[in-house]
């Protein structure tokens, strides 16, 4: 498995096709030193902050960067979770204010090829090598490169499967299905007033992409030097009508949610009550908040988190199932890169951090907490359970939202939300899909 675990990986990431980025006067970042090597003597006693976006980042490894920051350079590293809903906006004021960026920050796969052809972030291509270099899951190196040169680098990869009661499946006489179309079929019978068969908001594009992946149809593509909108494609009207069916007939959730935490629908909850949904679709670490209730832990900041206990006999896992039986559907590649922001006055402790995220240390404990490592060379650590196994084989076929300068405006304005919500409610799929091409035309080139 070990072998096979490390073969996927390196086929996803040349299967996550990706163009590197047009560069242009103003792309890439950081004075002419930045591109230099490591400066440990330059980094000692340098207080630096670091950006995570939502709760990804488990506690263990904050904890885990925040000493060996202070063992390496004597300075405190200081971790600010951001919301991923206006992160955007918060990069696009924050980064380029010398005396208000963060030192280093996560940033979605997506929103890389925008923020470094503004020049947001320092030049790595110094201590590229050093980092992983070739060694790194290439597709998300792409995104984050200028003119051969390297702006942001992988933080982690991940991607999405099913999670579904066995129970509830199986006193309904369901099988794993085998392809989408019985994927659909059968989710469907499960609904109740009081059960989602499938649970999916309807503004979660983020999943809902894959019934469009898995018809052949693309959210934009390229066509000449500019990119254009595709939801008007035929395949990609397929995609959404599916969607539109399985929104209406397989899940009870609000058609204006957008990314949750479906994980809470598809477990009892700590009284015992039955779950509210047979089976959801979330990212692969979502498998630690799965599972039979065991207590409540209240951490140092006063949160109150539940502690789950995975149970084989009562939950169960797999790919999203293609058009194809034996083939699992593309589904959206998720992760993040990471850069160090080139209006940084700390770049030596900012460097520093890279380091210690990218030892192999860290990047093993990336993968024991259910996220990809950057460096492919540690994807073993991800174990061969059922939920590496599904991890992997979904990331195979696995894809990335397009590489379009603009595409983090279409993110930021939340474009795809209104649009995925209008067609969940019952809207005219062709008529929708005309009117938000237009609109994303208007800003996917930047």
């Amino acid at each position: 498995m070990k072998k096979t675990l490390g073969a996927v990986a390196l086929i996803g990431a040349s299967a996550l096709v990706l163009a590197g980025c047009a560069g242009s006067g103003n792309a890439g970042g950081g004075s002419a030193d930045d591109a230099s090597g490591f400066d440990p003597e330059g980094a000692k006693g340098q207080n630096i902050t670091f950006w995570v976006m939502g709760g990804d980042t488990p506690d263990e490894l904050r904890q885990y960067l925040k000493d060996e920051y202070k063992a390496a350079t004597g300075g405190t590293l200081t971790i600010e979770q951001q919301d991923w809903t206006d992160a955007v906006t918060k990069l696009a004021n924050q980064l380029p204010d010398a005396n208000n960026t963060p030192d280093v920050t996560e940033i979605g796969n997506t929103w890389s090829p925008t923020f470094t052809t503004a020049g947001s972030f320092s030049d790595l291509s110094g201590i590229y090598d050093e980092l992983g270099g070739d060694d790194l899951l290439q597709s998300f190196v792409d995104v984050g490169t200028v003119d051969g040169k390297q702006y942001a680098l992988p933080y982690y990869f991940g991607s999405r499967y099913i999670t579904y009661r066995k129970d509830i499946w199986d006193a309904a006489g369901l099988e794993v299905p085998k392809t989408l179309e019985e994927f659909n079929e059968d989710v469907k019978t499960l609904r109740t007033d009081s059960q989602s068969g499938f649970y999916i908001g309807g503004e979660d594009w983020r999943n809902g992409v894959s019934w469009i992946f898995a018809n052949g149809g693309d959210l934009a593509k390229k066509d000449g030097d500019k990119w254009v909108s595709t939801l008007s494609d035929a395949k990609t009207i397929t995609g959404l009508e599916q969607f539109q069916d399985l929104f209406q007939n397989a899940s009870n959730a609000p058609a204006t949610e957008d990314d949750s935490t479906p994980w809470v629908n598809i477990n009892n909850d700590k009284n015992g009550n039955p779950p509210t949904a047979a089976t959801i679709i979330a990212p692969g670490w979502a498998h630690w908040s799965i599972g039979d209730f065991v207590e409540e832990k209240t951490g140092d900041d006063g949160k109150v988190t539940e502690v789950r206990e995975w149970n084989d006999d009562t939950f169960g896992v797999f790919p999203l199932p293609g058009t194809t039986a034996g083939e699992a559907a593309p589904v959206f590649a998720g992760g993040s890169n990471i850069g160090i922001s080139a209006k940084s006055k700390n770049q030596a402790g900012a460097k520093e951090l890279l380091r210690i995220i990218f030892s192999d240390e860290y990047q093993q404990m990336l993968g024991k907490n259910g996220l990809g490592p950057a460096n492919t060379q540690f994807v073993d650590s991800l174990g061969d359970d059922i939920f590496a196994s599904a991890l992997i084989e979904s990331a195979l076929n696995s894809k990335l939202t397009p590489a379009a300068p603009g595409w983090a405006a279409v993110e930021g304005q939340k474009i795809l939300e209104e649009f995925f919500g209008k067609v969940a409610a019952g809207g005219d799929i062709e008529a929708l899909a005309k009117e938000y091409d237009e609109k994303i035309d208007a800003i996917i080139n930047g």
